[in-house]
């Protein structure tokens, strides 16, 4: 017996992980573990379970990462998830030291591979990330827009309201007037 791991594309969520999980069991495939991004399965023999676990993941929408560049792009973007499913957000430190020190590399080449292969940067997709959690955020009237801003540690709500507009065309106010689903997918965000 031997373990082999696999890094998935678009799996940004619990369900995604739900989904996963009961399509391997259902396909006899013995799942070790499986997190946001990645499984980890146990098989006899390494023949053939590429393109089995590649044929189940392209049924549910996912498909394989293979390529280095690829799979640096995946952890990036499964990290930067990560944060904002635990709120408030607390990294206690730049986005930049974060990154590096859980991706164990020097931030300028994952800045660099990741800007090259989704044409914007790091920073940029995060605040993307933030706004449709923002977004979520606005349907819950329990919360007003300094709240929201300080899970999302932003500075102040002015500083939230700014870069919501800037990304939706909207205030704050009026989004949630709007009551209306404008959210995206995390695997939508470009």
């Amino acid at each position: 017996m031997m373990e082999m791991e696999f890094y998935v594309k678009n799996m940004v969520c619990e369900r995604c992980i739900q989904v996963l999980e009961k399509a391997l069991e259902e396909a006899g495939v013995a799942l070790v573990s499986i997190e946001l991004g990645r499984l980890l399965v146990r098989v006899q023999d390494g023949k053939g379970m590429d393109d089995t676990i590649e044929n189940i993941l392209s049924r549910h929408g996912f498909s394989l990462v293979k390529d280095p560049d690829g799979l640096l792009v995946e952890r990036v973007k499964q990290e930067l998830i990560r944060l904002l499913h635990a709120l408030p957000l607390q990294m206690g430190k730049k986005l930049s030291a974060y990154l590096s020190e859980r991706l164990h590399q020097e931030y300028s080449g994952i800045s660099k591979t990741f800007s090259r292969r989704e044409q914007q940067t790091i920073e940029k997709y995060f605040i993307k990330l933030k706004i449709e959690k923002a977004k979520e955020l606005l349907q819950d009237p329990s919360h007003n827009f300094t709240e929201i801003a300080q899970l999302l540690d932003y500075s102040s709500s002015n500083h939230l309201s700014s870069q919501f507009k800037n990304e939706t065309g909207m205030s704050l106010s009026y989004y949630r007037q709007m009551k209306r689903n404008t959210r995206k997918g995390l695997d939508q965000i470009l």
